[in-house]
């Protein structure tokens, strides 16, 4: 890596998302002083143009009062508006965009956005363009071709950090989708339940920067199968999975939806475990956007940032999930079958063991980007050997993730977003603590480091 590489886990560096300070903290201060600048500046502008001579201007102000001034005028003129327009309605340096993604549920926030009007409304033209895989995907991202994608959780780190490819510093605007994965068997692995069994079984996951890849190796560890030498875990495009299944070329995978009920459907395949049922609330997908995207084009990253969360707030309610499912089902989108998005979406499904389950989190599109989530996605590439010495994993979840711009774009659409930056939870009942990955790595039996 280069001396200058912000992602080198060797370069002690707190530099924030923009790149321009030397720490978060100091980001988030400059920005506070850049309104309050601009709030002066507005100020100023309007007095002017109410008093044009500064002689008439200065005798105004000495005769009542700067304070008394402004709030007189305030009382007439909006300034909480008209801060809010000049700073958030600046004019688009880019309208047409386009977007790549994967055929899978998770993406859902995504597509909803277009049919629904909610790029449109801020001004953007998006075009969506389906993409047969991940691999392809970081490809066209790194080559421009697309402006922003659809990705799963951890290519963004992986990719800014040069982990996999040439590094690319990109950023993490809103978490996808919360759970949305299965593991999936083979009908004939019926009897096969338990993971001990699993010795010499061909798996796939959709790509080796995945959640997929990572639960999976998880799970099947801590039924003692060291996943490089018991099993075989290859990586197979999501709409080809089904395909590979029926044909015997695999015996499983842990794969996003709708592919684990397309399975069913088929009657090839059944649900052995929900990922939700490994870690409830775990990232399957994000929209990834390259740093350098997000600072050439604030006001375009804005509009289509309030797009997005506008589609992750009707996604998450329960009872819009009939119509995506209707909308999301054509081939231009999803190209399944209605009644298998709805059973996914809807969380009541068939499991292929002769089962009715009702799951109603199976799927759920929370677009918040944890940094713990960021931390423990470092711990697992750590532990597989992905990332070999020293990982500042604090430092880098700032980099990668939006937190601070989270927040803001949050709540102006009427969301709450969470007041902490991070939390513990549990992975397959035992916890992690972001305060201390290194010490969670070192207590697997199973690692690579």
């Amino acid at each position: 890596m280069s001396l200058h590489d912000p992602f080198d886990p060797n370069l002690r560096t707190t530099a924030c998302n923009c790149g321009h300070h030397d720490s978060q903290t100091e980001h988030d201060a400059d920005l506070h002083e850049t309104e309050k600048l601009n709030s002066r500046v507005l100020q100023s502008t309007v007095m002017r143009a109410l008093f044009p001579q500064d002689a008439e201007r200065r005798r105004f102000l000495s005769a009542v009062g700067a304070s008394t001034a402004w709030a007189a005028i305030s009382s007439l003129i909006p300034f909480g508006t008209l801060e809010a327009m000049a700073q958030e309605k600046g004019s688009l340096e880019k309208k047409d965009l386009k977007i790549g993604f994967i055929p899978i549920t998770c993406a859902s926030p995504l597509l909803m956005a277009d049919p629904l009007g909610f790029y449109k409304k801020q001004g953007l033209n998006v075009t969506m363009v389906k993409t047969a895989g991940w691999a392809l995907i970081r490809d066209k991202v790194q080559n421009r071709e697309y402006d922003a994608s659809h990705m799963l959780a951890p290519m963004p780190i992986a990719m800014s950090m040069g982990i996999g490819s040439n590094p690319m510093p990109l950023n993490v605007a809103t978490i996808q989708n919360t759970n949305g994965q299965a593991i999936t068997l083979h009908v004939k692995h019926k009897d096969k339940r338990d993971p001990k069994m699993w010795k010499g079984f061909k798996f796939a996951v959709p790509f080796e920067f995945s959640m997929h890849n990572f639960l999976l190796r998880y799970y099947v560890a801590e039924h003692g199968l060291d996943p490089d030498k018991d099993i075989q875990i290859r990586v197979v495009p999501p709409p080809e999975m089904v395909a590979n299944l029926r044909a015997g070329n695999l015996d499983g995978y842990l794969s996003p939806d709708p592919f684990n009920q397309r399975a069913v459907y088929d009657e090839v395949g059944f649900l052995h475990l929900l990922s939700r049922d490994l870690w409830d609330g775990h990232p399957c997908c994000s929209f990834g956007v390259p740093t350098d995207f997000i600072q050439q084009n604030p006001n375009t990253f804005a509009a289509l940032y309030r797009a997005i969360l506008t589609a992750a707030a009707m996604a998450r309610d329960p009872k819009n999930r009939p119509l995506m499912a209707e909308v999301l089902s054509p081939a231009n989108y999803l190209n399944q079958p209605k009644t298998v998005l709805e059973q996914v979406l809807s969380g009541k499904f068939a499991d292929g063991l002769g089962n009715v389950q009702n799951v109603p989190n199976r799927v759920d599109f929370d677009p918040f980007p944890w940094y713990s989530m960021a931390v423990w996605i470092l711990s697992q590439m750590k532990r597989w050997g992905y990332i070999k010495g020293e990982v500042r994993y604090q430092d880098i979840a700032e980099k990668v993730y939006l937190l601070t711009d989270a927040r803001k774009r949050m709540a102006e659409i009427g969301m709450t977003p969470p007041k902490a930056d991070s939390q513990k939870f549990k992975v397959m009942g035992k916890e992690f603590d972001y305060t201390k990955p290194d010490a969670y790595i070192n207590s697997f039996a199973i690692k690579r480091t």
